[in-house]
């Protein structure tokens, strides 16, 4: 059986960030990295946005360079703290659709998506919920490319930039392939271009046609590799990071709200949602945190930690209810809220060794029920009483 894979690169990442949160930025040549210092400057750009690279600017160019071509950018240093926590934000949506994740960078990764994408009915359905929750929920456009082989899906998110999303299915990898420049091909560096340019070659569907001896007679094993490639043969998987150090859900409201009861059924919902994960993964949590973003983009977080491992939604919930209640204040606006369980260590040990085993038990079945109910009929067909 085929895998599902699909690569997310977000849009000019860093720069789209500061635009995001100074909408006076927006529309203007924003580039991220050291002082250009009037064109004197010695340090790199980190990324830029769209607008700074219709004059010739891009990643890892000298800050010198791009002040000559564009010295009306604006220019910014690089705020990882404020990077990082939209990154952080941006994982917690894709965990939602599936736990098998490939992070490739703080804006990047491949997403398998073989096992869940029945959810949403297709893959092209899937990753346009994904991108449809990431503009929701963050204010971010991201890129994301389908295929049967990480290759070709890292090839479909480049070229639908920005804001795309191409599918490229089982029996369409050679055609998508045949036009494009060599290039696009992993391991294909100038050296291996020259050879090629020498040969007259310049798509990989020519590069296709060479048979496989010649390739390993000039390039040795790699011959083999770029013969593969050509063909749409990559057998890389996703390989998954099986530490998972936190288990969490968020939920960005539609316009900012002050309504308290409204917080509570969310924070209910995402406690469900939280609980049905960890059992999902076999873990207990020991920390429980609650996030909490004002009007205004102001994020606060508050945690607690459980004398006893849990994964179940009653405990969740009441501490979750008890640290927003104590974080409120008259007429405050919510944009979001979130609850995340973390600290999992010793995940063999017994919780307790007094616990009542039983109780345990009866507690255990009524939550596996529920994950019963909510796998055969969806997410919303049964919630706890508040």
């Amino acid at each position: 059986m085929p895998h599902t894979i699909a690569h997310i690169d977000m849009d000019a990442f860093f720069a789209a960030v500061e635009q995001r949160d100074d909408p006076s930025l927006k529309g203007k040549p924003v580039v991220i990295g050291s002082d250009p210092k009037g064109g004197k400057g010695r340090g790199v750009v980190s990324t830029c946005s769209y607008e700074a690279r219709k004059f010739g600017v891009h990643s890892a160019q000298p800050i010198s360079t791009a002040y000559r071509l564009c010295p009306h950018a604006v220019y910014l240093p690089v705020d990882g703290a404020k990077y990082k926590q939209a990154s952080d934000e941006i994982f917690s949506i894709l965990y939602d659709f599936t736990p098998d994740i490939e992070p490739i960078s703080i804006d990047e990764a491949f997403l398998d998506i073989t096992g869940s994408y029945h959810f949403y009915k297709t893959p092209y359905a899937t990753c346009q919920k994904i991108k449809e929750e990431i503009q929701k929920k963050v204010n971010l456009t991201a890129s994301i490319g389908i295929a049967p082989v990480k290759m070709v899906a890292k090839i479909a998110s480049d070229l639908c930039k920005p804001d795309g999303l191409l599918e490229v299915k089982p029996g369409e990898i050679l055609e998508f392939l045949a036009p494009l420049p060599i290039r696009r091909l992993w391991g294909v560096g100038p050296k291996t271009q020259q050879v090629f340019d020498a040969m007259g070659i310049r798509k990989i569907g020519e590069l296709a046609q060479i048979p496989l001896a010649k390739l390993v007679k000039l390039f040795g094993e790699s011959g083999k590799h770029l013969y593969d490639l050509s063909h749409g043969i990559d057998e890389r998987q996703v390989s998954v990071d099986e530490d998972v150090r936190s288990v969490s859900h968020e939920h960005t409201f539609d316009t900012d709200t002050g309504q308290v009861d409204e917080i509570h059924d969310v924070l209910l919902h995402l406690s469900e949602k939280v609980s049905r994960r960890l059992r999902k993964y076999e873990l207990k949590g020991k920390t429980l945190s609650i996030k909490i973003r004002l009007k205004g983009f102001k994020t606060y977080t508050r945690a607690f930690t459980f004398p006893e491992k849990t994964n179940y939604v009653d405990d969740i919930y009441k501490k979750a209810k008890e640290l927003f209640d104590e974080f409120y204040k008259k007429d405050m606006k919510f944009r979001l809220v979130g609850v995340r369980v973390s600290n999992f260590e010793d995940l063999y040990v017994h919780d307790s060794l007094f616990e009542e085993e039983k109780s345990n038990n009866r507690v255990e079945k009524l939550h596996k029920a529920m994950d019963v109910i909510k796998d055969k009929f969806g997410e919303e067909s049964i919630h706890r009483g508040m």
